[in-house]
């Protein structure tokens, strides 16, 4: 055990010691952290009820059905103001969204004629089609209200048909709630944070855990502790140990980072949070040694980790809430071990389900680490 421990902790002071791991293992997430963060910052906020999202309608003479579609508007938190032009001043900046609506938009509609409406905005892709989801939302309820309207009066609707109709009770109510007992759906640092600690925590054992591992072999330095007095199985968990050793420190810091600058709160299983990450490492870990002991060349090494890590931040939702990617990237994210740490840890974090509800991820998780760390003992080359 002693000897374990001497190569780890030895293993763990070299790479601590390099300016590359130095950079991607501690400058780097934070940077991530307030980058991804702040870019989906606002991606769910309407949703959640915190803030609306401002819009500019432009419309010329639109009519009474201005306070109809105003009113839909609201409803899907969007904060609308009915402008006949916008000027934008020299120098300024043009509205971030803005609906324009064909002029004359009573009259036309009360005439049984189509009104063409446009929507712009320079939001990012992630939030562009929510955006637009809830505009048509708003803008179909209004059309409905028009059409309710009319069958009843008999005649052309009037602002009057349309305020009896909103006096009426609904027949069908919508009830939605977040699943779990947390009232509030995470977005911005609450999912940059989590994702961000593990995509580099995988980036930084594969692409620093291998190319060390490549770079011993080359320069004779694994040859020289085979004939030291350890044993194969002696070494071997020594260099699993050393990356083991770095993850915990990368992720500690990211986990202190998080909380004191980022106000991150990790819920109330913090315990089962750490045990998930603690279990992550050393997935990570052994991946690292797997491919330090296939890569036959430090670049080498270095390419294949960046690629996939990135790769399997991607799809393992570390980027963004897997919620918002296609069908088929949502089933890819349940065979990846990114994908099950991220679920884990929105359970635990986002939804507060309990720490046994992440019982299959982690058991999953837990047996990928076995089956890489056993592949990484029978690759292990000291040539």
């Amino acid at each position: 055990m002693a000897g374990i421990l001497f190569i780890a902790w030895n293993d763990a002071k070299y790479q601590l010691r390099q300016g590359s791991t130095l950079l991607w293992a501690f400058v780097m997430p934070p940077i991530f952290f307030y980058f991804i963060g702040t870019m989906t910052g606002g991606f769910s906020a309407s949703v959640s009820g915190d803030q609306a999202t401002p819009l500019v309608v432009v419309a010329e003479s639109p009519g009474f059905l201005q306070e109809q579609i105003d009113l839909r508007l609201r409803d899907n938190d969007f904060d609308a103001r009915w402008v006949e032009e916008v000027v934008v001043a020299k120098g300024g900046q043009a509205p971030r969204r803005i609906l324009s609506i064909a002029p004359n938009l009573t009259d036309q509609v009360v005439a049984g004629k189509s009104v063409a409406i446009r929507f712009e905005t320079r939001a990012s892709a992630l939030s562009r089609d929510f955006e637009v989801i809830r505009l048509q939302r708003s803008l179909y309820t209004a059309l409905a209200d028009i059409v309710v309207a009319d069958l009843q009066s008999g005649e052309a609707v009037t602002a009057a048909d349309l305020v009896a109709l909103n006096g009426k009770t609904r027949n069908w109510q919508l009830s939605v709630s977040p699943a779990g007992t947390r009232q509030n759906i995470p977005s911005g640092f609450e999912q940059a944070v989590p994702g961000i600690l593990v995509m580099f925590t995988i980036l930084v054992l594969l692409t620093s855990g291998g190319s060390m591992l490549v770079n011993e072999r080359k320069q004779g330095l694994l040859r020289r502790l085979a004939s030291a007095p350890f044993s194969r199985s002696e070494i071997v968990a020594g260099k699993w140990g050393g990356r083991m050793l770095l993850g915990l420190v990368q992720m500690s810091v990211a986990l202190l980072i998080g909380t004191y600058l980022f106000k991150m709160v990790w819920g109330p299983d913090l315990a089962m949070v750490l045990f998930v990450l603690a279990i992550w490492g050393g997935f990570c870990a052994s991946a690292g040694l797997l491919l330090g002991s296939i890569a036959t060349s430090d670049g080498q090494a270095a390419g294949l980790g960046v690629f996939a890590a990135n790769g399997l931040a991607a799809l393992g939702g570390c980027w963004w809430p897997i919620e918002v990617t296609p069908q088929w990237m949502q089933m890819v994210q349940k065979l990846t071990p990114t994908g099950w740490t991220m679920d884990a840890m929105h359970k635990l974090i986002s939804f507060q389900s309990g720490a046994l509800s992440v019982m299959p991820q982690l058991t999953l998780l837990v047996i990928a680490t076995l089956l890489v760390a056993s592949l990484a003992v029978r690759q292990f080359r000291f040539l």
